[in-house]
């Protein structure tokens, strides 16, 4: 009876060993580490800016830049020399037209009015010496040969014209007409643009046209990216373009410049100091969905900070509102970026 009695006693003992023994077990749970960001960081400054606006446009032939070749009389193309895109030297063909039948039929009549009214002249001539023609009889024969032999004179040279040259070297811009198409006396049958007289054409907001000044430097860069060319305003055309809603910038563009006709062209251009403002590195500005942000680091840590962006100047951007001068804004890295991550500076 009596072990029956220790047993009892020590049973519960025994319990709470077990159960002490269970909660002092390590717990080998590890905590989540927090991510951190590798970032490198610019500075907001207050300061002097200059305004530069970008400009988007294309290459187009100058005031006398653009050559037309006419058809000199009613006649049928029947050959394209150089295709448009070609680059042609002065006199080089271009287009070959033949008369058309109602041009054979102009050119024969000129030749044999003239021939008749050379004969009339002669004719004339020998009855004034008979005494049978006045002088005035001798002026009218006189004035209708040569009206008659002018006109087939013109004839003849609009037969040698119609193999039509290129006046200047250039590019063919652009052919009117297909082989075996008519084409009418006095209409455009090729256009050439001029080499040597090239211009850049810009659009611009007509607010900020007006503060552009002939003179002042393009730098432009073509499409195909080549070397950038620097230019000078050459005129402005406030009138607003009723399609793009643009006013035009024009620059001539050097010789030299290596560009075609058509070609597309980006630029920029200083419009001036814009006083004193906040700037950041053109680099830390985000978007998200049109909401232009920065991140700004504190302690370690970085903060979204929606902004209000103003005009651009050298490799800094204007920033009217969102942050204060002294800032550290993120400028690599960011995109990995959320709001109160924290980060570690390269």
């Amino acid at each position: 009876m009596a072990a029956l009695t220790r047993l009892t006693v020590f049973a519960p003992l025994l319990l709470v060993t077990a159960c002490s023994g269970g909660a002092d077990q390590p717990d080998n749970t590890v905590a989540p580490v927090a991510p951190v960001a590798l970032v490198a960081l610019g500075t907001v400054e207050q300061g002097p800016v200059t305004s530069t606006v970008n400009l988007y446009g294309a290459v187009e032939a100058g005031p006398s830049g653009t050559l037309t070749l006419t058809s000199p009389a009613e006649a049928i193309v029947s050959r394209i020399v150089t295709p448009v895109g070609t680059h042609v030297g002065e006199g080089q063909a271009v287009v070959l037209l033949t008369p058309s039948p109602t041009t054979r039929v102009d050119f024969a009549k000129a030749a044999s009015d003239a021939v008749a009214a050379d004969k009339a002249l002669a004719r004339a001539q020998r009855l004034r010496g008979d005494g049978l023609a006045s002088d005035a009889d001798v002026e009218a024969a006189r004035a209708a040969a040569q009206s008659a032999d002018a006109l087939a004179r013109s004839m003849r040279a609009r037969a040698g014209g119609l193999t039509l040259r290129a006046p200047a070297a250039g590019v063919v811009q652009a052919i009117a007409n297909r082989v075996g198409d008519l084409a009418p006396a006095g209409t455009s049958v090729a256009t050439i643009a001029r080499l040597d007289d090239l211009r850049a054409h810009f659009g611009v907001d007509p607010d900020v046209a007006r503060d552009i000044r002939v003179g002042t430097p393009i730098h432009i860069t073509a499409s195909d990216g080549g070397a950038p060319i620097e230019v000078a305003v050459q005129s402005i055309d406030p009138v607003v373009d009723p399609q793009t809603r643009l006013a035009s910038i024009y620059a001539r563009l050097p010789d030299n410049a290596g560009l075609a006709a058509g070609e597309t062209l980006s630029g920029a251009i200083d419009t001036g100091s814009g006083g004193k403002a906040l700037t950041a590195p053109y680099a830390a500005l985000l978007d998200d969905g049109g909401q232009p942000y920065v991140f700004v680091v504190a302690g370690g840590v970085a903060h979204r900070h929606d902004v209000q962006a103003g005009a651009t100047s050298g490799d800094r951007i204007v920033i009217a509102k969102g942050v204060k001068p002294g800032d550290k804004v993120v400028t690599q890295g960011g995109t990995a970026l959320e709001d109160g991550m924290k980060v570690r500076i390269r």
